[in-house]
């Protein structure tokens, strides 16, 4: 991997140690600049979950990816920093409060002083890592987060008092996401196949274009605004997202 690259892409210098500090900066800047995203999906590209091919697409494209795409990634940078970072798979709840699959998404455990989760895949979810040993409420911009002990040695990440998601214990490699990764990209139940979505976070809120919908929510404030051409859609994606399209990906 070029690491110079990648650092590059996030507007960083390379990080001077490997602790918390360094591993909190990284995961901020990461989710600043690489949109949460699955154009991929309704443009007819290929997920390949692959090192090389993602930072292809993350990095010399500049474009962005969900989970398997966004943390595998994420988590071969921390490792060419020098990190202890492993991949674990997850069970995201679903509204109704049960689970969802196995490996239905993809987070990254990093060892340090002690274990952190750095997740840079989820959407709106926590801006800096969370402390996996922590019995106490965790602080962060985007929340409250409670991490719950729960059944089999797993553990449930919990948001606002919302359960999120269940992550394993065991650690994973990337192309062991490879079939669940399809199914979300191919399946009518999942919810990547529904329509095209963008999101990044901004200082006071959050920016996402969701088909024609450009929403922009700040200090808790939401607003939408209905896009009328296709031109307007490629020019929020390149203006709000820094992505280049050569056109529209398809509405639902």
């Amino acid at each position: 991997m070029d690491v110079a690259a990648y650092l590059d892409r996030l507007g960083l210098d390379r990080p001077a140690s490997t602790d918390v500090a360094a591993l909190r900066v990284l995961q901020e800047r990461h989710l600043s600049v690489v949109p949460f995203e699955n154009l991929s999906i309704h443009l007819g590209e290929p997920i390949v979950l692959e090192t090389e091919a993602l930072f292809d697409k993350i990095v010399r494209r500049r474009r962005g990816g969900f989970c398997y795409e966004l943390n595998g990634l994420f988590a071969a940078l921390l490792r060419e920093l020098g990190f202890d970072a492993t991949l674990k798979a997850a069970k995201v709840f679903r509204p109704d409060g049960t689970l969802g699959p196995p490996f239905d998404h993809a987070a990254v455990r990093v060892e340090l002083d002690e274990p952190w989760l750095s997740d840079v895949g989820f959407g709106r979810f926590s801006r800096f890592p969370l402390r996996l040993s922590a019995t106490e409420s965790q602080a962060d911009p985007d929340g409250e987060f409670l991490i719950l002990d729960a059944a089999y040695g797993d553990i449930d990440v919990v948001q606002d008092g919302k359960p999120q998601y269940r992550l394993e214990q065991r650690s994973r490699t990337l192309d062991e996401f490879i079939p669940t990764a399809f199914w979300q990209s191919a399946s009518p139940e999942s919810d990547f196949t529904r329509g095209p979505r963008c999101s990044l976070p901004t200082k006071h809120g959050r920016v996402t274009l969701a088909g024609d919908k450009l929403i922009v929510t700040t200090h808790g404030v939401r607003e939408e605004t209905r896009l009328s051409s296709d031109q307007e859609i490629l020019d929020v994606y390149r203006k709000e997202f820094g992505i280049e399209l050569a056109r529209v990906p398809e509405r639902p």
